[in-house]
C-alpha cells in the first residue's frame, strides 16, 4: 500500500474513532462510558503513532514511551474516576 492510501486510511479510521468518542460520551456519564471513551482514546493514539508518526519499525524505546504515556493518563483519569 502506498504512503498516500496509509494516511488517507489513518485520517479516516481517525475521523470514524472521533465520531465513536462524541457518541460515546453524549451517551451518558457512567464508569463504564469513560472506560469506553480512554479505550478509543488509546486507540487513536495508537494509530496516530504507528500511522501518522511511522513509527511501526522504530526503536521498541520510543514506541512503548509514545504508546505507554496515553494508557498511564487514561489509567490515571480511571483511577481518579472512581475515587
Amino acid at each position: 500500500m502506498s504512503a498516500s492510501k496509509r494516511l488517507i486510511g489513518c485520517w479516516l479510521a481517525l475521523a470514524l474513532l472521533s465520531t465513536v468518542t462524541v457518541r460515546l460520551g453524549s451517551a451518558g456519564s457512567t464508569l463504564l462510558l469513560a472506560g469506553a471513551v480512554l479505550a478509543v482514546a488509546a486507540a487513536k493514539a495508537w494509530l496516530i503513532t504507528d500511522g501518522f508518526m511511522e513509527l511501526r519499525h522504530a526503536p521498541v524505546m520510543w514506541r512503548l514511551l509514545l504508546l505507554g504515556w496515553p494508557v498511564a493518563m487514561a489509567g490515571g483519569i480511571l483511577l481518579v474516576m472512581s475515587l
